[in-house]
């Protein structure tokens, strides 16, 4: 203990300087914008690699469960390929014009491939970091799926990691509908259970039953329509009793979520700028900062 305390008294000046430094380096990269946003994108490629290395690892290890999926995955779309080929030819629509609208619908549409390098599950605000960043194309507010449904929200980009806000995240609201019957709401995470979200404010006229798919609306300018976002579980009335709330059973098991694509949609970015000008205008024209 003497010995301490000798070497403490004997360096002091050292630590003091220390103290001082680091607390002069806080200052400077909470109160100045600039420097915040260099240390937040140095910092956040150098998680983005140490998580990547912990990532690869596990991927390893967890391989033969992930091709286990992607092989179910398949199957399952092939079974809804050729399930629509068969009403196609039910309702005596030629199938070649059928194909090419399909064709022309999701032709501006690309996915980035990308892997999960951290993720959060016990947080309120749980985030995702991506391997993939302003240098493979990804931008902020594109949307995330994987292969069994919706992941979030690309939130920060840096050149080569990205932060997505994950569909649990207390600030996450995506647009979805039940399929097949047209009744839209927002979903929501309220925790604590990984599995499950809530889509609120379904109209007291909706007609639908436990089970029911739920997919992307397509209004959000995000996603495109019709990806799956889980399954009906339950349906309550909301607090105020002027409409419907669903509880859904999230068809993402965030807890295994390994690879991810991210949607590259250039006329859907478009509308999005579109959308945002005209918000900006009206609050120019309003005299609102």
């Amino acid at each position: 203990m003497r010995n301490l305390l000798e070497f403490l008294a004997k360096y002091n000046h050292w630590f003091v300087f220390l103290i001082l430094e680091i607390i002069s380096f806080v200052l400077l990269f909470k109160f100045n914008s600039y420097q915040g946003s260099v240390w937040f994108s140095t910092a956040n490629a150098v998680s983005g690699q140490m998580y990547e290395w912990d990532s690869q690892v596990e991927s390893f290890f967890a391989m033969g469960t992930l091709n286990g999926e992607l092989t179910k995955r398949n199957i399952y779309l092939e079974q809804q390929v050729a399930h629509l080929r068969e009403q196609l030819a039910d309702a005596k629509i030629d199938s070649s014009a059928a194909e090419a609208q399909i064709k022309k619908s999701i032709a501006g549409i690309k996915y980035i491939q990308a892997k999960v390098v951290s993720n959060t599950l016990s947080h309120g605000d749980n985030l995702i970091t991506i391997n993939r960043g302003a240098a493979d194309g990804v931008k902020k507010d594109m949307g995330v799926v994987s292969g069994n449904g919706v992941v979030g929200v690309v939130y920060l980009v840096s050149a080569h990691y990205s932060v997505v806000i994950p569909v649990l995240n207390s600030h996450s609201n995506i647009s979805c509908m039940i399929a097949k019957r047209g009744y839209f709401g927002t979903l929501h995470w309220i925790g604590p259970n990984s599995r499950l979200a809530y889509l609120e404010d379904l109209p007291r006229h909706a007609r639908f039953k436990i089970g029911d798919d739920v997919v992307t609306s397509g209004y959000s300018a995000i996603f495109p329509s019709g990806v799956l976002v889980g399954k009906v579980l339950h349906v309550y009335n909301s607090p105020d009793g002027l409409s419907y709330r669903a509880q859904i059973l999230l068809s993402t098991n965030f807890g295994k979520l390994r690879d991810v694509c991210v949607i590259d949609n250039a006329p859907m970015q478009e509308q999005l700028e579109v959308m945002r000008a005209a918000v900006d205008s009206i609050k120019v024209y309003s005299g609102k900062d």
